[in-house]
């Protein structure tokens, strides 16, 4: 059994009260410098480590912070995750990554497991099939400090940090335009998903700027955002059997781009012969894809930085914070 050594120990080893001996290593004025140096010295060479728990209850924070999101195997969210640890570690937090596989039963449990073990704050993004999201505001509620990152919820009234989704449809669905293709279909994740809302908006803008028609046969919702491969497939074929099938498509996530590919491979239909495709993605190994996918990238590293950085700041502040910012980070498209 790990028995860890305690303020106690110390100051039986020394002679000295327990006050005193936490006051010499919390370092305060009231104790003279030479007890200090004494403690110190006998605190170091002992090893002693102060107990993380125990301190989290005196001062009730537990240095740690709570991240939710679908999948750490998708490149968008490894990248962030990335950007959250090198800025919370570096300000003394540990990170507690919890993932929902786009299940809302899940996210619930993960969130109330983390909220139970006292982390100061949470960084959110929703999964594919959260329409109620209780379960966050109740917490937002009772003062745990709650930021949203990617998929974020307007109904609470916190920090939120997202890439311009909007933006960068438009941008994907114009580089299709001006390729000279006529009929572009949409693959997307969940109709209420924020990500999938705004990736929709800029696709249908780039369409009508163009005087080209928007047609709901050729917008398909994926409720699980490409985590089932067979929703991908269905939603392919049924796209690929209309009289007037897409000669492209436009596809919003990056779990969603890499298997619309695996897709089009498995049913044998060339691409760009067949159909030519652009999609949200922040893989590094599309390079090797071939064909090859003009993508929409996110800064997914900055927005993970951006986001800890505004929760630290609530879990920081002196005084509850009234004023909250939605900050919208450029995408880029790379064309390939």
């Amino acid at each position: 059994m790990f028995e860890p050594v305690t303020i106690k120990d110390i100051a039986k080893a020394l002679g000295l009260s327990t006050s005193t001996v936490s006051r010499a290593l919390r370092d305060t004025h009231e104790i003279s410098a030479a007890t200090k140096k004494i403690v110190l010295a006998y605190a170091k060479e002992i090893n002693y480590q102060p107990n993380p728990i125990a301190l989290s209850l005196k001062e009730r924070r537990s240095k740690s912070i709570g991240v939710v999101v679908s999948e750490v195997a998708n490149s968008y969210f490894s990248q962030a995750i990335n950007g959250i640890e090198s800025i919370a570690y570096d300000r003394g937090y540990h990170v507690i990554i919890s993932q929902t596989h786009e299940s809302y039963d899940r996210e619930v449990i993960n969130v109330q497991h983390l909220a139970s073990r006292s982390v100061d704050g949470l960084l959110v993004s929703l999964s594919s099939e959260t329409t109620d999201i209780s379960h966050l505001s109740s917490l937002h509620e009772r003062g745990l400090p709650i930021v949203f990152f990617d998929r974020v919820a307007d109904e609470i009234d916190t920090h939120k940090v997202i890439a311009n989704n909007e933006k960068g449809a438009y941008q994907a669905t114009e580089y299709l335009i001006k390729q000279g293709y006529q009929r572009i279909a949409h693959l997307t994740s969940s109709k209420h998903l924020s990500i999938s809302i705004e990736r929709l908006s800029g696709y249908e803008a780039a369409l009508r700027d163009h005087n080209m028609e928007v047609s709901s046969s050729y917008i398909k919702h994926c409720l699980h955002g490409g985590m089932l491969p067979e929703e991908t497939e269905t939603a392919i074929k049924e796209l690929m059997s209309l009289k007037e099938k897409p000669d492209a498509i436009f596809v919003a996530g990056d779990r969603l781009s890499t298997g619309c590919l695996s897709v089009f491979k498995k049913l044998s239909i060339a691409v760009p012969e067949e159909i030519a495709i652009a999609g949200f993605s922040n893989s590094d190994v599309l390079d090797l894809f071939n064909p090859s996918l003009t993508s929409v990238r996110q800064p997914a590293y900055d927005i993970g930085q951006l986001a800890t950085e505004m929760l630290l700041q609530l879990i920081e502040a002196k005084y509850p914070v009234e004023e909250f910012e939605k900050k919208i980070l450029a995408t880029d498209l790379y064309v390939r």
